[in-house]
């Protein structure tokens, strides 16, 4: 059996407040995960070309106020 499938497995081996805060767990551990990798892509310029022609746009007029 796959570690996957031991996780998937022990997941549904819980009981409902195991599982609520199993779920709130994963949640903030993806949340964190994903501020990882923005941060991690802003300091590795792979955003620089996305903002650079946002910028482009909003100067030409092409943006609109939210």
């Amino acid at each position: 059996m796959s570690k996957v499938e031991n996780i998937e497995q022990e997941v549904q081996d819980l009981t409902p407040c195991e599982l609520a805060a199993f779920r709130k767990w994963f949640l903030e551990f993806g949340a964190r995960a994903w501020d990882q990798q923005i941060e991690d892509d802003i300091r590795n310029g792979k955003l620089d070309k996305l903002a650079e022609e946002a910028l482009t746009a909003h100067r030409a007029g092409k943006s609109k106020e939210l």
